[in-house]
């Protein structure tokens, strides 16, 4: 299984890379919303890990561009945990709405 994860901490992203690849998983790891958006318009991903406040285009508007011509799945996973912020990012188009602790 493929998964594209888009973080700006680059500290949280490798610790993220490293845990899905410890189980198991083909990860790549970006670090802008751009970046995200390009990965994963490639159709190689069998899901997405995105953050919402991220350089470029934010998680909401790539989720947003991806759902356009796909349905692979996408967890939001953010600091922000209010809501509103959730509300959008089912709006969006995300399959889960994850708070970072």
């Amino acid at each position: 299984m493929r998964i594209l994860i888009a973080e700006d901490d680059p500290k949280l992203l490798k610790s993220l890379v490293h845990i899905f690849e410890m189980n198991h998983y083909a990860v790549d790891g970006v670090d802008n919303g751009n970046d995200a958006f390009d990965f994963a318009s490639s159709d190689e991903y069998d899901g997405l890990v995105l953050d919402i406040m991220m350089p470029g285009l934010n998680g909401w508007e790539v989720c947003k561009k991806i759902r356009e011509s796909s349905a692979v799945p996408v967890i939001m996973l953010t600091a922000r945990s209010e809501e509103f912020d959730e509300l959008t990012g089912y709006e969006s188009g995300i399959d889960d709405y994850v708070t970072k602790p």
